[in-house]
């Protein structure tokens, strides 16, 4: 039998990375902490973490274990719920995994119909490695991942795409940075700083393409998985980054910059991959529903 306590210090060391982090929300010394989960370790027969630098990372079992505590620790949260506010029904849910490389607001217009739905919804939402959601598709922990790819066809697993919708992307930078910018776009980005988007991305390579294509080489200043991080660079002058051009003006507000230029001989696809063919979750159902008519021009 698992030890529940044990169960959530390991959810709260690989929510913060750090048992020092963990043990300051738990009220606990680090060694007290560090105890347990070698207690933990020792009953399932696995390393749950390893360190990196400072931190800790979780290990493949410390990442399926982490799945598993997720759902225990929700549930466990939604029954206090229920007991308190007496429900005269279960609440259903939406179980959604978003890759680590879609933008934030992105994800966000995609799953705000679900809450507009007659009968309440709640969303529970993973972001990853779209390897790591798309094995929890397959194990029915998740309902749909969104993704700016589709399910590649040689996994084994057995998923469907659905088309959310494909737009161009747009160049952004700093008033600061544009002074210093000659000529007009896309010229003007040449010899200049860019934040590219990093490997998780299927973007980066068309990206990479067009600009050789444009004769352009700017010097590429860093590379994000986390498209809000490379946002956040280049809300400091760091350096030109992109996002799709469909919230350009979201980011121009968000992030007090300029579109210096867009082009649609890049496109950026978004998918919703599920387990079913023919879609049965009204969660699932309206978010395909609502990409397609409303946020996205399919060709």
């Amino acid at each position: 039998m698992i030890n529940y306590k044990h169960l959530r210090y390991f959810w709260m060391v690989a929510k913060e990375g750090s048992i020092a982090k963990a043990s300051k929300l738990l009220f606990l010394t680090p060694q007290t902490i560090s105890g347990q989960l070698s207690q933990l370790e020792d009953q399932l027969g696995a390393r749950l973490f390893e360190k990196s630098g400072r931190n800790l990372k979780l290990t493949e079992t410390g990442k399926i274990v982490q799945s598993y505590a997720n759902d225990i620790f929700s549930l466990g949260n939604e029954l206090q719920e229920a007991i308190h506010n007496k429900p005269s029904k279960r609440i259903p849910h939406l179980k959604a995994g978003i890759a680590n490389s879609i933008p934030k607001s992105i994800a966000y217009h995609l799953l705000e119909p679900v809450l507009q739905l007659d009968e309440p919804m709640r969303i529970i939402c993973r972001e990853d490695n779209l390897s790591t959601l798309l094995s929890e598709l397959t194990e029915h922990k998740l309902d749909i991942v969104i993704s700016d790819r589709a399910m590649p066809g040689k996994t084994g697993s057995k998923g469907f795409n659905h088309n959310l919708g494909k737009c161009g992307i747009t160049f952004f930078a700093t008033e600061e940075l544009i002074v210093d910018m000659q000529g007009d776009f896309p010229a003007c980005m040449d010899q200049m700083p860019l934040l590219s988007p990093g490997e998780s991305s299927s973007i980066k390579n068309k990206l990479m393409h067009w600009l050789r294509s444009q004769k352009i080489y700017p010097y590429v200043l860093g590379e994000f998985d986390d498209g809000a991080l490379m946002k956040a660079f280049g809300q400091r002058g760091a350096g030109i980054f992109i996002a799709p051009s469909i919230i350009a003006k979201e980011v121009e507000h968000t992030y007090h910059v300029k579109a210096i230029g867009e082009t649609t001989e890049i496109i950026e696809s978004f998918y919703a991959i599920s387990m079913e063919r023919k879609i049965k979750h009204p969660g699932v159902s309206v978010i395909l529903e609502t990409a397609r008519e409303q946020f996205f021009l399919l060709e």
